[in-house]
């Protein structure tokens, strides 16, 4: 299993919003723990069903959009 195959979409599952391997936590919510500070260690304690494996795929996936290119962005962007 590569990475990236640990990301599933499912749209009966979170409103179709990736998620770590089918599971009700999606990528989202991995990637918020991570900006905010959080270790791999806590969030596999407060997550005991994720493996170190499925963060490691929330940040591959983020690396993965963040290479795809963006015709225009929703968001005010600095001139």
């Amino acid at each position: 299993m590569t990475l990236l195959n640990r990301i599933t979409v499912v749209p009966d599952v979170c409103n179709g919003k990736p998620t770590i391997r089918g599971m009700r936590i999606t990528v989202k919510t991995v990637l918020e723990y991570l900006a905010a500070g959080e270790t791999k260690e806590n969030i596999l304690d407060a997550y005991p069903y994720l493996e170190p494996e499925d963060i490691q795929a929330a940040l591959a996936y983020a690396a993965h959009l963040a290479d795809v290119r963006i015709d225009s962005f929703p968001l005010l962007m600095a001139a």
